[in-house]
């Protein structure tokens, strides 16, 4: 599956993926600072973005097609970054092909399994009726009794595209996903592990890293390191640009000088 993607800079590859919902726009703000330094690749995923659609949506797959990028780009080796679900992926790449990954970064995501904290929007999105609606301010309007935060609305908002006729339709495989959902959501298991550095940023104010995961994630990433970036929340890339690119720059480029 050819991937849709934006580039930024030059030197060594880094590779970022976005979570659920999400879209190589999200790193509009984060990729410019970390260009200086690195050749970066925002990635959209499969199903998301402008990237093709597919049934199938499993993080073997999704991490099949970060290798055909690879392959595609003649990129040997990366850095990859992922963010939730992203990160998920990038675990599975550096697990399923290491030779590939250079060093990881995972952002505000562990190794075991989540409960389905999406599926309110899965229900709100697939409800929505996109023909009925008008304006952005409308589908605002009728998201809010599922999506009470406006942040979170007008993010679900970000995967719509309008037709020329001025009706609005999902960019994303909205019913592909949502069917694929359960597997997102589940744990990883395998019985080998990624011997490069890795690094796990996690933010202050989010439950998707808690002490308590770090025995799974080492099992797996025996080289992990962890960061809590305070006051931060899941979208800790989002809540605390500064800081988040000044622990990715310092973690790749001490690498790159060992």
């Amino acid at each position: 599956m050819k991937l849709y993607f934006k580039e930024f800079g030059a030197g060594r590859p880094l590779v970022i993926l976005h979570g659920l919902f999400g879209s190589s726009d999200n790193w509009a703000g984060i990729a410019p600072k970390l260009a200086g330094q690195f050749h970066i690749f925002a990635l959209d995923l499969r199903n998301h973005g402008q990237s093709p659609h597919g049934d199938e949506m499993t993080y073997p797959a999704m991490a099949c097609d970060v290798v055909e990028f690879l392959d595609g780009q003649g990129i040997k080796s990366a850095a990859v970054l992922g963010h939730s679900m992203g990160g998920k992926v990038a675990m599975q790449l550096a697990l399923d092909f290491p030779e590939r990954v250079e060093r990881l970064i995972v952002a505000d995501m562990a190794v075991r399994s989540y409960g389905p904290e999406h599926e309110p929007y899965f229900q709100a999105m697939l409800k929505l009726g996109l023909k009925k609606l008008k304006s952005r301010m409308q589908m605002e309007e009728a998201l809010a009794p599922s999506v009470p935060d406006l942040v979170i609305r007008r993010f679900l908002l970000k995967n719509l595209g309008h037709n020329p006729d001025g009706s609005y339709f999902w960019k994303i495989n909205l019913t592909g996903i949502h069917k694929n959902y359960p597997h997102l959501c589940g744990a990883m298991t395998f019985d080998k592990s990624y011997d490069r550095p890795a690094l796990f940023l996690s933010g202050g104010k989010s439950n998707y890293i808690s002490e308590s995961d770090h025995p799974k994630i080492l099992k797996l990433f025996p080289k992990a390191q962890f960061q809590v970036i305070p006051q931060t929340g899941h979208w800790l890339h989002a809540d605390a640009p500064e800081e988040f690119v000044k622990s990715v720059s310092r973690f790749l480029t001490a690498e790159t000088a060992g």
